[in-house]
């Protein structure tokens, strides 16, 4: 029998759940806006019989970008989705790309993952560094502390909209010259970078990333070759594909006015573990697949957002 505390509990936790839910679909609603293959990707899965309905797909992951200075980056962002349950995992270290990152592993069952990445500014040029500082500087106190994360409006405004000024075209550009990330980053602040579509659980033959590429590029899909359209880990049992980012109108400070990279669609297999290929496929559950992400796969993932593969469209 339930005490009255353990009762308090659940109203709590079912009460965060749906907040983190509400604060889920604003991320998806608006990020669906900004990229096109979405949709595109969904149609087409239904009309080849792959799916229903878009409810039956799995969202594997979710990611964000952030600036690694005073009072922003992966410190801050994270306190909304920790305040919701999620657990922080396993750390990532990218030298070339200047990045750091961490995973975390949803509250219950069918909630996306979260990667987020981070910019060491610390390390770029004095230049670059500048620029960035000139914006960011103007926040003077983590922004999330200042909000009520049990209101999903204020939380929802918050991931969409931006905590320092518009940037110029020209520090945009000074800073693509150098990092493409803190480009990106500077100007397209929380909005999600990404999420994916969980291949594994597709009825055969999609359920593969080879076969669903395949799929993909029949249908005019232009995938991300950095690396090779699958980037697969180690051990063989994470495969890991996306689209090349769509290109959005971006209007700067001042006036300015450019075409820039936008957001992408990523792809995810996550293979049976060994000890466990023998079980039945009704039987299969997550906790028998690969879990958790690969360094070298992301950093290939990363580059959907750079010139070399936008420049493909």
């Amino acid at each position: 029998m339930q005490t009255i505390n353990q009762t308090i509990q659940l109203i709590k936790m079912t009460t965060k759940l749906n907040t983190l839910q509400a604060v889920l679909d604003g991320l998806m609603l608006r990020y669906k806006e900004r990229v096109p293959d979405v949709a595109a990707i969904v149609r087409a899965m239904i009309g080849a019989g792959i799916i229903a309905q878009e409810q039956e797909i799995e969202n594997d992951h979710i990611a964000f970008r952030t600036l690694g200075v005073p009072h922003l980056g992966i410190a801050s962002l994270e306190k909304i989705f920790l305040h919701y349950g999620y657990q922080k995992r396993d750390y990532y270290f990218f030298k070339e790309k200047k990045l750091n990152a961490f995973w975390y592993a949803p509250p219950v069952a069918g909630l996306p993952r979260i990667f987020v990445s981070e910019l060491r500014v610390a390390d770029l040029s004095a230049e670059a560094q500048r620029i960035i500082h000139h914006y960011t500087d103007k926040v003077t106190a983590d922004p999330v502390d200042a909000l009520n994360l049990d209101d999903v409006e204020a939380v929802d405004h918050y991931l969409h909209s931006s905590s320092w000024e518009l940037p110029t075209l020209a520090d945009y550009e000074a800073l693509a010259g150098e990092s493409e990330y803190a480009a990106w980053a500077i100007y397209n602040r929380y909005y999600l970078n990404h999420y994916t579509l969980s291949i594994h659980n597709l009825k055969k033959p999609y359920d593969t990333l080879e076969a669903f590429n395949a799929f993909l590029e029949q249908q005019g899909i232009i995938l991300n070759d950095s690396g090779g359209k699958i980037k697969q880990s180690p051990d063989g049992n994470l495969l890991q594909s996306s689209t090349v980012a769509g290109l959005v109108d971006a209007d700067f400070a001042g006036g300015g006015r450019k075409t820039i990279p936008g957001s992408y669609v990523e792809f995810a297999e996550r293979r049976v573990l060994e000890p466990f290929r023998h079980l039945p496929a009704s039987e299969i559950t997550a906790a028998h697949r690969r879990e958790g992400f690969e360094a070298g796969n992301a950093d290939k993932i990363f580059e959907s957002t750079y010139l070399e593969q936008t420049g493909k469209r």
